[in-house]
């Protein structure tokens, strides 16, 4: 004789021939998977434009940084090619440097510096973020071609 389930035989979902039974759904119970996942949706939207947000600032602030670098690069050269407000722009996204404020000192002090400042772009309207400011100093080009003691033909050594 077999031993009787713990529980009784109503414990047992399970089927001699096949997969377990499962009670029919009732009428009202149908649909609330949708209502649940509506109600969630605008938490999951809050958080994926968020996570853009933060994404866009990151890019803004090393964008700045690239800009800043390539102005006191330019600033620091004796007879540069371009202003080093044009270089700064000009090592930017376009969509960035269109309001990039691009500023840069002589060599003064044997150093140039500059400052780049840009609006953080906002994927919400209506909202602001401020701006992304960045500086960067060079050494100035002193006019001389000597690397490593060695002159322009490469004597002295």
């Amino acid at each position: 004789m077999a031993r009787p389930r713990p529980g009784g035989p109503a414990a047992s979902a399970e089927r001699a021939d096949g997969p377990a039974v499962t009670a029919p759904r009732r009428g009202r119970d149908q649909g609330s998977a949708s209502i649940e996942f509506l109600g969630f949706l605008p938490v999951l939207l809050i958080v994926a434009l968020a996570a853009v947000q933060l994404g866009l600032a990151a890019y803004t602030v090393q964008q700045t940084g690239t800009a800043a670098r390539a102005a006191a690069r330019t600033a620091s050269l004796d007879e540069p090619r371009t202003s080093p407000a044009a270089a700064g722009q000009a090592a930017m996204s376009g969509w960035l440097a269109d309001g990039a404020d691009v500023s840069s000192g002589g060599c003064g002090g044997g150093q140039a510096r500059a400052t780049v400042t840009v609006e953080i772009p906002s994927v919400i309207p209506g909202f602001d973020f401020g701006s992304a400011r960045r500086s960067a100093t060079m050494p100035c080009d002193d006019g001389s071609d000597d690397i490593g003691g060695a002159g322009a033909g490469g004597e002295g050594r």
